[in-house]
């Protein structure tokens, strides 16, 4: 497998959590430990049971003296600002609101760029970062819990990387809300120390110097694979470029395997994802959708070595228009964790389909799909991000 190397700082020790019953009891014990600054980004803060614990545990911090710094996107945490804003801002915690004004949905660009980053930095010397948001994921009706998602702990040299981009984006949104009483003052620095043995890098998706990032990091590593590429995906609708990858890959030998989704949570993404379900079968690239419960993971192993986590799926809306934060890690013992996590996931909770089975859906299923993917390639044609996929 080829990659640029010197991108990947040494010096990490990650861990891998899996799902909030993993997830929320780190976050929490690290809120609680904090004794200078929380940096907290989500694009969702439910008021529910997990949404009230997070939130007890930054009022906590809040009354020892750290500086707290909550950042929610303005439409999936549209109901936050009237549930749960109120009683963390009179308990100390610092709010700013990404995009506030959006209310609904819209095909206006930039109404589609949100914040979709689950990033968390304490005292500059531990990070969260995953696709994990501030929600009980022990509540799927009519599913079995929890939901089925992933993040990491991380130490180490990459923590200036992680804490600089928390730092920008709350200068930003702070500046264009003209909350300026919010303004960061001076900088206290990472603990950039080495930590561990792991070398990682961190990407993020923006609309400046970082359009592309984390898509051209997931393309090397596909146009490099020797052996196998495993990814999970909750929401799986790539574009030309990426899906060429794929298939060249499958067509040079490696196995390329996808775990998507298998239940309905958005109707018309759903099926247009189906969409491409020929094509890629047909391609030689195995298909295992999850049924267990919600599949909200945004991962992948290649070859073994490569493996990254975070938030952004594969499709136009994150690798094009939401800020996205993803670990990327070059770690045999890392990839081995999470591609083993991913193998029990399929084992326990998911259905390959082969060719043969898709080839047996009913044909007006068949142009369903078909029909909502072309839609949904029109609707992103409309705001005009199709031009280069």
């Amino acid at each position: 497998m080829t990659g640029d190397d010197a991108e990947f700082q040494p010096g990490h020790r990650i861990t891998l959590l899996e799902s909030g019953t993993q997830y929320f009891p780190a976050l929490e014990d690290a809120l609680d430990a904090a004794r200078h600054e929380i940096f907290l980004q989500t694009y969702i803060f439910e008021d529910d049971e997990t949404g009230r614990r997070i939130g007890a545990a930054l009022i906590r911090a809040a009354g020892r003296g750290v500086a707290v710094r909550l950042m929610v996107d303005g439409f999936g945490a549209r109901e936050f600002v009237d549930a749960l804003m109120p009683w963390l801002v009179a308990g100390g915690v610092q709010v700013l609101v990404y995009r506030r004004e959006i209310a609904t949905y819209s095909l206006r660009r930039h109404r589609l760029r949100r914040l979709h980053r689950k990033v968390v930095v304490v005292d500059g010397r531990l990070a969260f970062v995953g696709g994990i948001n501030v929600i009980d994921d022990m509540h799927t009706p009519k599913h079995t819990p929890p939901r089925y998602d992933y993040a990491v702990s991380i130490e180490g040299p990459i923590l200036a990387d992680i804490l600089a981009s928390c730092r920008r984006l709350w200068e930003l949104v702070a500046w264009a809300g003209m909350r300026r009483r919010l303004l960061l003052g001076n900088a206290r620095p990472a603990h950039t120390g080495h930590a561990g043995s792991q070398r990682a890098r961190f990407v993020i998706r923006d609309n400046l110097r970082h359009r592309r990032d984390i898509e051209n990091a997931y393309l090397d590593a596909i146009n490099g694979a020797s052996r196998e590429v495993l990814i999970a995906n909750a929401y799986f609708l790539p574009g030309r470029r990426f899906r060429q990858a794929l298939l060249r890959a499958a067509a040079r030998g490696v196995k390329v395997t996808l775990l998507l989704q298998g239940r309905v949570e958005y109707l018309l993404l759903h099926y247009a994802t189906r969409g491409l379900y020929g094509a890629l079968l047909d391609g030689g690239i195995r298909i295992h959708e999850y049924h267990r419960s919600f599949l909200h993971a945004k991962v992948a192993v290649i070859d073994g070595v490569w493996s990254t986590v975070g938030s952004s799926n594969i499709d136009p809306f994150s690798l094009l228009m939401a800020r996205e934060a993803n670990v990327i890690v070059r770690d045999t013992g890392f990839a081995g964790e999470l591609r083993g996590s991913l193998e029990r996931a399929m084992a326990i909770g998911a259905k390959e389909l082969r060719p043969t089975d898709w080839k047996r859906v009913p044909l007006y299923s068949r142009l369903s799909s078909w029909f909502a993917y072309g839609l949904v390639r029109l609707m992103m044609g409309i705001t005009g991000y199709l031009r280069h996929h």
